[in-house]
């Protein structure tokens, strides 16, 4: 189990308190796996079994997670949840975006997904889900590793090789693999991302869960800041012409929304 870092390049506060450094520790792990057990949390932070369980109980106590009935396991919690879904509604890029998910979704009547890069992790910030009774359920609010997804992939293809090499390191092989499919070496990595940028578009095809692919491009908020959508379906729906079809697509979709005014940027010379 790798330690999670907080991001943003901060330096650790001078007078840190033991316990609110552990139980923030506890929440990001989150970030990568979906449940926690309480030998887990012992072993991640260091601690004495009765340490670790009173800091769970008092995230638990606040809503922040919760014992699932059978495994008692650790779980996001709804508090937790809430927290992530109220920061995703400030994100204005919703609102930039939902016109054109609402447009594919109809047409394609397949999911449709936003989301951008949080790390090596993509949030998704919005979804339309399809109404077909064989269908990708939405994500919103959710963290996925980005080299399993066709939204990170896209993301992470607008980095440089430096950049992507500093969000996945060496150390760091294998990279977490929720599928036989899913990208695990910065070689295959390094590979697949080439792949993005040559054709414009990103490809999922099991690698984050199962039967479930995608095709994703990017485009710029009204901020400037990067954000990708995606299309979401069982596999058996997308086959090498589909794929083809639907990346064209986006791609053409999409420049719609990099095409649009900006809210509050002038414009070079304006």
């Amino acid at each position: 189990m790798q330690k999670t870092r907080p991001e943003g390049g901060q330096d650790s506060p001078a007078y840190p308190i033991a316990s609110v450094d552990n139980a923030l520790r506890l929440l990001l792990l989150f970030r990568e796996q979906p449940r926690l057990r309480l030998t887990d949390a012992c072993k991640y932070l260091g601690v004495a079994h009765s340490t670790a369980h009173r800091l769970l109980a008092m995230l638990a106590y606040h809503g922040f997670v919760q014992q699932e009935a059978g495994s008692r396991a650790y779980i996001a919690g709804p508090a937790l949840i809430e927290v992530g879904l109220a920061v995703v509604g400030t994100l204005s890029v919703r609102d930039q975006a939902r016109p054109l998910m609402e447009e594919l979704a109809a047409e394609l009547e397949e999911t449709v997904h936003l989301g951008v890069l949080d790390g090596n992790q993509v949030r998704y910030v919005d979804a339309i889900e399809s109404e077909r009774a064989l269908r990708v359920s939405a994500r919103t609010g959710s963290l996925m590793p980005a080299h399993c997804t066709s939204l990170g992939k896209a993301l992470l293809a607008l980095q440089t090789d430096n950049q992507v090499a500093a969000l996945y390191p060496a150390t760091s092989e294998p990279f977490a693999a929720p599928t036989r499919k899913s990208i695990t070496t910065s070689a295959e990595l390094a590979a697949e991302l080439k792949r993005v940028r040559t054709r414009g578009y990103a490809i999922n095809s099991g690698e984050s869960e199962e039967g479930v692919g995608s095709v994703a491009v990017t485009f710029h908020d009204f901020a400037g800041r990067p954000a990708a959508l995606a299309v979401a379906a069982p596999t058996s729906r997308l086959g090498n012409s589909r794929i083809s079809a639907l990346g064209k697509m986006l791609m053409e979709r999409a420049r719609r929304l990099d095409e649009s005014p900006t809210s509050g940027v002038q414009s070079p010379g304006g």
